[in-house]
């Protein structure tokens, strides 16, 4: 008898002599899976501030309708700048120039500019609010308080979420006169979509004077994050 052919007898005949094969999901003979879903929940205070602050300019001519507002759009910029808005949290947010076709301005053009304005020190949200709108800007909304570092504030909320999923399996566990003999996988399926609410809410057209600089408060944010935990089950 060839070689080969003697080497796959003896293959099946010990495949033949075996337990029954593995469960595909990971568990043992006498393991029973139970598939656990669970959230966990942390307040974490924010860090920063983003607000958007616009200047919208009407004029006879698309010309001096652009010249008057990048005017006042700079002076808005060097108002924030002055206090400790970097150039990389200033972003352009939208540019147009239209001419008006209905309304006491039909025939003149309207130009508009907005930025979205990132202050990293909370504290000086209101301050940097009443700055632009005491530099010209007339169109102003926010602000919107956030975390910078969103990994670290979901960190505590995805322990919370394996201590509370651990916690449902030990339930189940003596619940059927089992323990809970291993973890199989953990899978993150992400953020609950719990929405961050804000700590304040502003949008105003300045007709007038500005403002006194606004109250902002931080407040909290929650965070919400869903894992699904499989346990392994097996008699005491």
């Amino acid at each position: 008898m060839p070689r080969s052919l003697g080497v796959l007898l003896g293959l099946l005949a010990v495949s033949a002599c075996s337990d029954h094969p593995p469960d595909p999901r990971g568990v043992a003979r006498n393991e029973v899976l139970v598939q656990i879903v669970a959230s966990g929940r942390a307040d974490t205070r924010p860090d920063q501030a983003r607000f958007t602050a616009g200047v919208e300019t009407i004029a006879a001519t698309s010309r001096e309708a652009s010249r008057r507002n990048s005017e006042v759009i700079n002076r808005v910029l060097a108002a924030v700048e002055r206090l400790g808005v970097g150039k990389d949290d200033v972003q352009t947010r939208n540019v147009s120039l239209s001419r008006i076709d209905y309304g006491p301005d039909r025939g003149r053009f309207q130009a508009s500019n907005s930025f979205d304005i990132r202050v990293r020190d909370i504290g000086k949200a209101g301050e940097a609010i009443a700055a632009t709108t005491d530099a010209g800007a007339n169109v102003v909304s926010g602000p919107d308080l956030t975390v910078s570092d969103r990994e670290a504030a979901g960190r505590s909320a995805c322990a919370q979420a394996y201590k509370a999923a651990r916690a449902r399996a030990q339930t189940y566990a003596e619940a059927a006169g089992l323990k809970v003999s291993r973890v199989l996988a953990i899978r993150d399926t992400g953020e609950a979509g719990t929405p961050q609410p804000y700590a304040g809410d502003m949008a105003m057209e300045a007709q007038a004077a500005a403002p006194a600089a606004p109250i902002v408060r931080a407040g909290t944010n929650q965070s919400e994050i869903l894992i699904r935990v499989d346990f392994a089950l097996a008699p005491k």
